[in-house]
């Protein structure tokens, strides 16, 4: 259990600039779409409350914990989209939280089209408590204080492209590379620095028959020095009331996803998945997600007699 422990705070600090993939994954990154893409802010024209929590490697003593909780509105016309978006990650010693505000310029092109440009500001603060761990190198310099709350700026921006059965979007939520920290020495090094992410998200409905509609998804994540990653999911949409999916992402694993429309506005999903392409896979009971999202209406019943997709 112990190594176990080290290898935690190792992936968390990013030791020797081995730099990976940082930002959270998310098994229901189609529904927590704002946390990865600013422009997404209003595209559900209505004051939309997202709440997601991720329970990643169950059971694997300092596994990844992760809580979003994101709102936004369009405002001025629906011409405008603004947005909160808040994430708390934990791995292993290392905790980072994530405060920003989302704006998003809606450009209509046609009756049903909208091409959106999206920015986002604010701040992370990262902290690590590693004095604690138990060490191969009690000397090792990246362990010997702890880091408490360090405030980094954040800057992102994306593009987004929605229709009602169909969207597609790019961006680079988080533009800024700063040190976390440096390991002390004259010829100081950076031992941690965040990474640039580069994200394509897309997605389509397909009516199969009045009671039935197929929905396909995807993300791809890239950054430097990690391989490209792609998850992949089918929903089936049942009467407008269940979501059943199966998820896929490359070089981790496999996942399962239900979604009950409780009423118009109010949705609550669930998944499940297991990382068989990794170590971690063998020591862990899965990972689960909980998410909750509820759109408030303005009075607007053209919108709840229309169901909202993405």
């Amino acid at each position: 259990m112990r190594n176990r422990l080290v290898l935690i705070a190792l992936i968390g600090l990013g030791i020797n600039q081995s730099y990976a993939q940082q930002q959270a994954a998310y098994t229901h990154y189609m529904y927590n779409t704002l946390v990865i893409n600013p422009a997404y802010a209003g595209s559900r024209d209505a004051l939309t409350f997202t709440a997601l929590g991720r329970f990643q490697w169950v059971g694997f003593k300092g596994a990844p914990t992760t809580q979003t909780f994101t709102v936004h509105t369009p405002i001025a016309r629906k011409n405008i989209g603004l947005g909160l978006s808040l994430v708390n990650d934990k791995i292993g010693p290392t905790n980072n939280t994530a405060v920003n505000v989302d704006f998003a310029y809606r450009l209509k092109l046609s009756e049903k089209a909208r091409l959106c440009f999206g920015i986002n500001g604010g701040f992370n603060s990262f902290s690590a408590e590693v004095d604690n761990l138990t060490l191969a190198d009690p000397t090792d310099a990246a362990f010997l204080t702890n880091r408490r709350g360090k405030m980094l700026p954040a800057l992102g921006a994306g593009i987004y492209f929605q229709m009602p059965n169909f969207y597609v979007g790019a961006s680079v939520p988080s533009i800024l590379e700063n040190n976390l920290f440096a390991n002390g020495t004259s010829n100081s090094m950076d031992i941690s620095k965040e990474r640039r992410h580069y994200y394509l998200i897309a997605g389509a409905v397909f009516t199969i028959s009045p009671s039935v509609k197929f929905k396909p998804t995807v993300l791809g994540k890239l950054v430097q020095n990690a391989p490209f990653q792609l998850d992949v999911t089918g929903t089936f949409i049942l009467r407008d009331l269940i979501d059943l999916g199966i998820m896929y992402r490359t070089g981790d694993g496999v996942g399962a996803l239900l979604g009950v429309h409780i009423s118009k506005q109010f949705l609550f999903g669930y998944s499940y998945d297991w990382s068989a392409g990794v170590r971690t896979g063998k020591s862990n009971g899965g990972s689960h997600e909980i998410m909750m999202r509820y759109d408030l209406l303005f009075n607007n019943d053209d919108k709840i007699k229309s169901p909202r997709y993405f």
